[in-house]
């Protein structure tokens, strides 16, 4: 009697004592079928950002690129103030060096696809063993692939600017694989267990704090779950926590002792929302249901559409079940399983008064929970969850069952081929407001000269002093779009320099019966907040603008004319009311005046010495990490953690180059790919309306609920 379980295929592949030496042209079959998810990543990514990998720089909401990206102590998280952007900035900065800044914008962007998408078809049991032929294993790590960089979670987060958590999105595939290696390796635990998985971990090191938090919620629970004893659990689970401690040094010891706090009132603002028919639930599922109603697609409520987008994702959860139920899960269905849930009942929290009461009551009693507000975030195992479900639903479709015909076989392989390519399909039709741009929502776009004749006056001046950018607001509406349309995001002058910007971090949400503020976390913006409210007249507010170490003082003209009454007052303290923004400030000079920015600078004996560079135990932190991180590098010679369960490869600088030489093919393939369906991308871009945007003003909302 076999030891297969009931209703198990039986393998399929070469003989017994056969090896795919003996076969090249399978064997180099399969090499294509390996090299796919790389390329279809890589053509979803043209697809989706289109005119945004045009020269210039995509701007939206979060997402800040600015020229010649600074690479200094303050992007490497000195100057106080809660790491947010570290280290994504630096990372940025890091590229920005070797390329051009909006090629290095590009480059990231596109990581986020070609490595989502590679990842999510990895991780696809779509092996010999799974009864499916070549063409069906292809199909289904394809349709996989597909599903994990095309739903409304990668969308909305796009769209609100987010790109480095995505980076930990496109990684965690990449974490599940290591997670479930390290739980099957003879030593979990110690430095080789820890070297295993700090590659995988590199795309959420590198986007920072959200990154690395959707990285531990899935590679903790895959590593203690996948592991087959108590002690190799603990064993794993502790390789994969000091993983992610170690990587997590750069931004965590700044945030430690920031003495930066979180706002509880501000959990229901940043609640999931229905974004669909089918309520906040039903939009969850559907991996939608962000907070900011800025964020969302277009055409992404349209009845019928979202009903099939419920229907894929419903039916994607029943191809997991399948593949957990049958044992095919590759060794982390319970954890995947596992955090998938958990993620969702984050999600869900949010969602409910006692829920969000309870997401209030543990930020008040330790700001480290504040993450938790944006419950949206946490949907992200469930989407990996979902696309390993229909990879695993394409195989079932292409599986030839034990009790099948011989002559029968062939003609179910095409059938589940032809399901897989319509599931690959499926989600470009069902989210359209995705293709080409997010439908002309992102495109690239220059900055005006003024603003890199400013950087380099700032950036050129030696003497220490920090930047205060007006108007008191974070986010800009920027005319810098041929068609006329405004570019909503945050300040870019926040970026733009060497030395530290002192800016309003507050977050404004209209809610529908007015604007709701969520109080920001940097203290020196808290005083600058209070010096307006107080309206201290202009030698007392000169002198406590020096005491905050504040050197230089940035006025954007476009934002600060349409200001008026109190807003102008609160944006711009006792400059308003002056039409030239400068003459109200005696005694302070003028670097630049301009038609877009002026830019004033305090006499030296007001600007106090301020110290905005790293400590000791920061810069300690920074060299354990990058320490870590070449030091696994050269270990496993790549830059990312194979799927298979056994031992450690032996592999060195040849096999890295092979993996760099994939992964430069799959990008050229796809974009070879993507060019042949630019046409319909181009067309939806010239159909664009503005309708999705906030009314033009001068100072921007975060959101809109």
């Amino acid at each position: 009697m076999s030891g297969r379980p009931p209703g198990r295929p039986p393998p399929v592949g070469p003989a017994r004592g056969g090896t795919a030496a003996a076969h090249p042209r399978l064997a180099a079959a399969e090499r294509v079928v390996g090299l796919l998810p790389w390329a279809v990543g890589a053509a979803a990514g043209v697809l989706a950002l289109g005119p945004a990998l045009g020269s210039g720089f995509v701007l939206s909401y979060d997402m800040v690129a600015v020229p010649d990206p600074p690479l200094s102590e303050v992007t490497l998280g000195g100057g106080g103030g809660f790491p947010r952007a570290v280290p994504s900035d630096a990372v940025l900065g890091a590229v920005g060096l070797l390329l051009p800044g909006d090629l290095a914008q590009a480059l990231l962007l596109m990581a986020v696809f070609t490595l989502a998408g590679a990842g999510a078809g990895r991780i696809v049991p779509a092996g010999p063993a799974s009864g499916a032929g070549l063409a069906g294993r292809a199909a289904a790590r394809v349709a996989a692939a597909v599903f994990y960089v095309w739903n409304p979670f990668v969308a909305e987060r796009l769209l609100l600017g987010q790109w480095a958590m995505l980076l930990g999105y496109a990684g965690l595939p990449w974490v599940v694989a290591a997670a479930v290696r390290t739980a099957a390796a003879a030593r979990p635990l110690g430095v080789r267990g820890v070297v295993r998985v700090v590659p995988a971990l590199l795309p959420a090191a590198a986007g920072g704090f959200s990154a690395m938090v959707l990285s531990a919620l899935v590679g903790l629970p895959a590593a203690v779950l996948g592991a087959r004893e108590p002690r190799r659990a603990l064993a794993a689970g502790g390789a994969m926590a000091a993983a992610i401690a170690v990587l997590s040094l750069p931004w965590l010891v700044p945030a430690l002792g920031s003495g930066a706090r979180a706002d509880p009132s501000a959990v229901d603002l940043f609640a999931p929302r229905a974004d669909t028919p089918f309520g906040a639930v039903g939009s969850l599922l559907s991996l939608g249901g962000i907070w900011n109603g800025y964020a969302v697609p277009r055409w992404y409520d349209l009845p019928v559409p979202a009903a099939c987008r419920l229907t894929l994702s419903l039916a994607a959860v029943a191809g997991w079940v399948r593949l957990v139920r049958r044992g095919e899960a590759g060794g982390f269905g319970v954890g995947l399983s596992a955090s998938a849930a958990c993620g969702l009942l984050i999600a869900l929290a949010g969602v409910t008064e006692p829920g969000r009461d309870a997401l209030a009551a543990l930020i008040a009693l330790w700001p480290g929970f504040g993450p938790l507000r944006d419950g949206h975030l946490y949907v992200a195992p469930l989407a990996l969850l979902q696309s390993a479900g229909v990879g695993g639903a394409v195989l079932w479709a292409c599986t030839t069952g034990a009790g099948s015909e011989p002559a029968a076989r062939p003609s179910r392989e095409r059938a589940g081929v032809l399901v897989g390519l319509g599931l690959a399909l499926l989600p470009f039709v069902l989210l359209p407001g995705l293709l080409w741009g997010a439908a002309g929502r992102l495109v690239a776009v220059e900055y005006p000269h003024e603003w890199h004749r400013v950087q380099r006056l700032v950036n050129g001046d030696p003497r220490p002093g920090r930047v205060l950018v007006l108007p008191w607001s974070a986010y800009r509406g920027l005319d810098w779009r041929a068609d006329g349309r405004r570019v909503v995001v945050l300040d870019p002058a926040t970026k733009l320099f060497e030395r530290r910007a002192v800016w309003n971090d507050d977050l404004r949400v209209d809610t529908g019966g007015g604007v709701r503020i969520a109080e920001g976390e940097d203290a020196a913006a808290r005083r600058v907040e209070r010096l307006h409210a107080a309206d201290p007249g202009a030698a007392r507010y000169i002198g406590a603008l020096g005491d905050l170490g504040i050197r230089y003082i940035l006025v954007e003209r476009r934002a600060a004319e349409g200001l008026s009454g109190a807003d102008a007052e609160t944006a711009l303290g006792p400059l308003a009311g002056d039409n030239r923004f400068s003459s109200a400030l005696g005694g302070v000079g003028t670097v630049h005046d301009g038609d877009r920015l002026l830019l004033l600078e305090l006499p030296d004996h007001h600007v106090a010495p301020v110290d905005d560079g790293l400590t000791v135990l920061e810069a300690s932190a920074w060299f354990v990490t990058v320490g870590a991180i070449i030091g696994s590098l050269a270990v496993s010679g790549s830059s990312l953690v194979s799927r298979r369960t056994g031992p450690p490869p032996r592999c060195g600088i040849a096999e890295g180059a092979r993996h760099v030489i994939k992964i430069v093919a799959a990008c050229a393939i796809g974009a070879a790919l993507a060019g042949g369906l630019a046409f319909v991308g181009t067309t939806i871009a010239t159909e664009t309306s503005s309708s999705v945007e906030p009314v033009n003003q001068s100072l921007y909302n975060y959101g809109d609920r």
